[in-house]
C-alpha cells in the first residue's frame, strides 16, 4: 500500500463547504479548550468577601451597623439619590434557639381498698441543653436557629432627600428590603 503525500491536487479536490466545516470545528475546538473563568462563582465569591469585610469592620455582633452600611451603598447607587446617611433602629437585639434533648415520663397508678378509691398521676419532663463537642472540652451550646434582630425604623438622609420622586424610590427600596411599616420609614434632605 502506498501512502500519498500532501499535495495541493488532494487539496483542490475539498469543496468550500468542506474546509468551512473543517475551519469552524477547529475554532469551536479552540474556544472549548481555552479555559474561561465562570463568572457567576465570582460573583458568588466577591459577595461572600464584602460580607467577611463587613463583619470584620464591624464586629459579628454588630447587626445594625452592617444593615445601615449595606443599605447605604444601595441607596448611594440609586439614582437621585447622591450622599447618603442611614439610622436604623432594632425592637431587640435577636436571638439563639438551642438544641434540646427533651425527657418526659408518666406514670398512673390506681388503687382500691375496699369502697375508696384512689388514683395518682406522675409525670416528669427534663431538658437539657445540647452541647456541641470541641477536642474533648465541654463544648458550646449548639444553635439550633438563629432570630436576626427585627427592625424597628428605618431614617435615611439623602442629598436627593427634597424631591418627591426620589424619596418615594427610597422608601420602596427600604420596604422591599426591611419588614417595616411605611410610617416607620422617613426620608429627609440633607445640608
Amino acid at each position: 500500500m502506498k501512502r500519498e503525500k500532501f499535495s495541493m491536487d488532494r487539496l483542490k479536490k475539498i469543496s468550500k463547504n468542506q474546509l468551512l466545516i473543517g475551519g469552524l470545528a477547529g475554532i469551536l475546538l479552540l474556544v472549548i479548550a481555552i479555559p474561561v473563568e465562570n463568572r457567576e462563582n465570582s460573583r458568588e465569591e466577591k459577595q461572600q468577601e464584602q460580607i467577611i469585610q463587613e463583619e470584620t469592620a464591624y464586629g459579628s455582633g454588630d447587626y445594625g451597623k452592617r444593615l445601615e452600611h449595606r443599605l447605604e451603598q444601595v441607596l448611594k447607587d440609586m439614582e437621585g439619590v447622591g450622599k447618603v446617611k442611614v439610622m436604623i433602629t432594632l425592637k431587640d437585639q435577636g436571638e439563639h434557639i438551642l438544641e434540646k434533648d427533651w425527657t418526659q415520663s408518666s406514670q398512673d397508678i390506681s388503687e382500691e381498698d375496699g369502697s375508696v378509691k384512689r388514683s395518682t398521676k406522675e409525670r416528669q419532663s427534663q431538658e437539657e441543653t445540647v452541647y456541641s463537642q470541641n477536642s474533648g472540652s465541654s463544648g458550646e451550646p449548639f444553635v439550633k436557629r438563629e432570630v436576626t434582630p427585627r427592625v424597628e425604623g428605618v431614617l435615611v438622609v439623602a442629598e436627593g432627600g427634597g424631591d418627591a420622586k426620589t424619596m418615594k424610590n427610597i422608601s420602596d427600596a427600604v420596604l422591599a428590603l426591611f419588614p417595616v411599616e411605611v410610617h416607620k420609614i422617613k426620608v429627609v434632605k440633607m445640608n
